[in-house]
């Protein structure tokens, strides 16, 4: 048994600048891809009530100056947003027009608001797809921003603190935001032409859903994130309130990306191999009778994602987890690496697989067959586990520094994602953080250097600007992009970037 604190890994912005925090690197040296592109435009187009429209585009206007801090003696953890603009942070500028709104008619709000609530969602989900449709063939709009219907409860099924048979929804330690929410894809609207699978779904996923079929990352957004006198229904999820510079930063943060910016990236070494990550999660169908397969694939630098969906995997009797069969496994990374060669233009020289169940000798022996089929010589297996029972404990309040690592043995060892953070001064989390429980199936890394990439990728989400989010992004991925693809039928053919997910 050995327990370590590993360094906090830094990430990479323009110029070369190198920091642990994505706000400071961006305040500091700008977005990674600023040296590649000239200054960019983004073109938004807007749908939602016209009051909501109206009201986004203040509080836009408002972001291209500076939006304070909250006061606190927490400098590093609130900070300031620096404005969007070009002459400033992400050297960029957000325009609409118009052309690109479409205002929600009041008497399809008042329809959403008189109805029961799973009623509600559906027809919700119905008017803001026809104005979704209506911006699809717009060649000036990168992003569309859809302000939720303020009445709106959600009655769906997304999982909250638990998973589908060891699948990786985030934990109550790490609460999700709608608010906070790659390049657009040449996506027509034919590819998705059966109706939605049939069950309940959150107005999130299912719209999500529809939007596949569009050429434009749609980004959620709700009233309070722009409106601080706005009170969610009583009814509605209690959500966390985040300060507003923390609100800016994470909303510009997600429209950079979707708009094809690279915010950051991970640092890589002139001898490291070029790797891709893949996660593999599972979720059940709408019909909630069958168990699916969803991956995400995130390249290590720039976190381009491409989404593939697999076959049907089932559950061992023997360790109640989910399994793919050799053939399946096989055909899921064949799929994955190729649309990462046409997506990407090259092949990776390392693959480090994450999988939120054991490997069986099967699935082993059907990962290897595909990697080998693309030449790749390393492939790496890990089965990375939320359920992880053991606990460390520091002396006084707070609990263990994010970066601990624990190995037991060989091939089990234990990471604290999330924690006390010095560069923060606190831990910024509200519940006791739970460690990520790590098994090595088959590897040649060290597990240091497996679990120091492990702890950078929970560093690459672009919905959120805190350093610290406790899934790497292969299986915070995974399991979102299930949420969503739970909704279509088998024959739909989703897209495949990650910007339509997230």
């Amino acid at each position: 048994m050995n327990i370590t604190v590993l360094d906090e890994p830094a990430l990479e912005f323009a110029h070369g600048g190198h920091h642990i925090d994505p706000r400071h690197g961006i305040d500091f040296y700008g977005p990674a891809d600023i040296t590649e592109t000239a200054v960019r435009v983004i073109r938004v187009g807007i749908v939602g009530p016209q009051a909501s429209i109206d009201g986004v585009k203040r509080w836009l206007d408002t972001c291209r100056s500076i939006v304070t801090a909250k006061n606190s003696h927490l400098g590093h953890l609130y900070m300031p947003f620096p404005g969007f603009d070009t002459d400033r942070a992400f050297r960029s500028t957000i325009v609409w027009n118009g052309r690109l709104e479409r205002a929600i008619p009041k008497r399809d709000l008042d329809r959403i608001a008189s109805a029961n609530p799973l009623d509600a969602t559906r027809l919700a989900v119905d008017i803001y797809d026809t104005e979704l449709q209506a911006l699809h063939e717009e060649p000036n709009c990168n992003v569309v921003i859809v302000c939720r219907p303020d009445t709106l409860i959600d009655t769906g099924t997304r999982t909250r603190g638990k998973t589908v048979s060891h699948g990786t929804t985030e934990s109550p330690d790490e609460p999700s935001n709608d608010h906070k929410q790659t390049d657009t894809a040449a996506h027509s609207p034919e590819r998705l032409t059966t109706p939605l699978a049939a069950g309940r779904g959150d107005f999130h996923s299912l719209l999500k859903a529809r939007s596949l079929r569009y050429s434009q990352p749609i980004q959620l957004i709700r009233r309070s994130t722009w409106d601080p006198t706005f009170k969610e229904p009583k009814d509605a999820e209690a959500r966390v309130k985040q300060d507003e510079a923390t609100r800016a930063w994470n909303l510009h943060t997600a429209l950079y990306y979707k708009a094809g910016g690279v915010p950051w990236r991970l640092p890589r070494a002139a001898t490291d191999l070029a790797s891709c990550y893949v996660g593999v999660a599972f979720y059940r169908s709408g019909d909630q009778e069958t168990l699916e397969t969803s991956v995400a694939q995130v390249f290590n630098q720039r976190g381009d994602g491409v989404i593939v969906r697999g076959g049907q995997a089932r559950v061992s009797k023997e360790d109640r987890q989910p399994h793919l069969s050799e053939e399946d496994a096989h055909q899921l990374l064949h799929d994955a690496l190729d649309k990462y060669r046409r997506e990407h233009k090259q092949s990776p020289a390392r693959i480090v697989l994450h999988k939120t169940s054991a490997f069986t000798p099967a699935e082993t022996a059907g990962f290897r067959a595909a990697a080998n089929e693309q030449y790749i010589d390393l492939i790496e297996m890990m089965w990375l586990r939320q359920s992880e029972r053991l606990r460390l404990f520091r002396r006084g309040q707070q609990p263990p520094l994010r970066g601990t690592f624990l190995s037991l043995d060989r091939d089990r060892h234990v990471l604290y994602t999330r924690g006390s953070i010095p560069f923060y001064k606190t831990y910024p989390g509200m519940y006791v953080p739970r460690p990520l429980g790590i098994r090595l199936h088959d590897t040649e890394s060290s597990p240091t250097e497996l679990a120091d990439e492990l702890l950078a990728l929970t560093k690459m989400n672009w919905n959120a600007t805190q350093l610290d989010g406790r899934l790497p992004i292969t299986l915070r991925t995974a399991d979102k992009v299930g949420e969503i693809l739970r909704h279509l039928a088998p024959t739909d053919l989703p897209a495949s970037r990650y910007a339509f997910y997230m």
